[in-house]
């Protein structure tokens, strides 16, 4: 009897599974639709990032454009936003300064997800020593006081953006990793993986063909939340001098720059804070969104 049940499966369960796992989207599209708050961060989040990448278009300075008999001027029509201390036109630089920021936080959270899934999909599916080290490895790098990493290897490893976009995710990995390893040990022993198993399906197929697209929700929310997570990170180094360093702006280093203006200039410290602000806040309110369209307990 043992063998013809492992011989012979249950027809309906992989197909179940399958079905489940796709029929997952559509209902979960409809409620992130009904999720006002998600919208109207979707909006500006797009917003943002259509500015960031038709900057030129959209200002007729350049970032890094001199002008010496504006200096520090309050918003006006040629300037919208005003000036900073140099004269340089803060709608441009703010514009200019989202390329860089969402695409590091972007990125980051990318290499962050990717290095995450690959650890708890490992983790989880294999348990074991396997299991113990990487959990160990998330332990530890949790222990660590992130800001003081991201300093110490900002400094060893220079500002380059490259740079900078690996070491924010290599230090944000851990939320990621526990969340896929948790799902990926829920699954381990379903139906579908055994006849999987049974079909002759190798670990690494088991992995990519059938878990991890029953993971994509969870990843999808933990990295959107983690995005806005990282474009605080990126801006948290630029403030300390440690990110891309100017005349190429990120909202980091122009509220770095302006710091010293904020008692007789405040525009100048607005325009970037207030970038940041709804940059984070939009990508949260999609989050929580994701995460009401993911609830499982939505399931009707």
């Amino acid at each position: 009897m043992k063998r013809n049940r492992l011989s012979s499966p249950n027809p309906t369960a992989l197909p179940k599974r399958d079905r489940s796992a796709d029929g997952i989207w559509l209902p979960a599209l409809r409620r992130f639709l009904r999720h006002k708050a998600a919208l109207l961060g979707m909006g500006i989040v797009v917003l943002l990032a259509l500015g960031a990448i038709f900057a030129p278009a959209l200002t007729p300075y350049a970032f890094d454009q001199l002008d010496l008999a504006n200096m520090s001027s309050p918003p006006a029509p040629d300037h919208p936003l005003g000036t900073d201390s140099l004269g340089r036109d803060l709608l441009t630089r703010v514009l200019f300064g989202g390329r860089i920021s969402l695409t590091i936080g972007l990125l980051a959270m990318s290499v962050a997800t990717t290095v995450g899934t690959i650890l708890g999909s490992l983790a989880g599916f294999f348990g074991g020593w396997l299991d113990d080290a990487i959990c160990a490895l998330i332990d530890l790098m949790l222990s660590l006081p992130t800001l003081f990493i991201l300093i110490l290897l900002g400094t060893l490893l220079g500002n380059h953006l490259w740079v900078i976009i690996l070491i924010i995710g290599l230090v944000r990995w851990m939320a990621t990793a526990r969340l896929v390893r948790g799902t990926v040990l829920s699954l381990r022993n379903s139906e579908f993986v055994l006849a999987a198993r049974a079909l002759g399906a190798t670990s690494f197929r088991i992995i990519l063909r059938h878990m991890l697209p029953n993971t994509l929700s969870p990843i999808v929310v933990s990295a959107t939340l983690g995005i806005a997570g990282a474009i605080i990170t990126e801006s948290t180094l630029s403030f300390l001098g440690l990110g891309v360093q100017p005349p190429t702006p990120t909202w980091g280093n122009m509220l770095r720059e302006a710091q010293e203006q904020l008692a007789i200039a405040p525009w100048v410290t607005i325009a970037p804070g207030l970038a940041i602000f709804l940059a984070v806040s939009s990508i949260n309110f999609i989050g929580d969104g994701l995460c009401d369209a993911f609830d499982p307990r939505h399931t009707h």
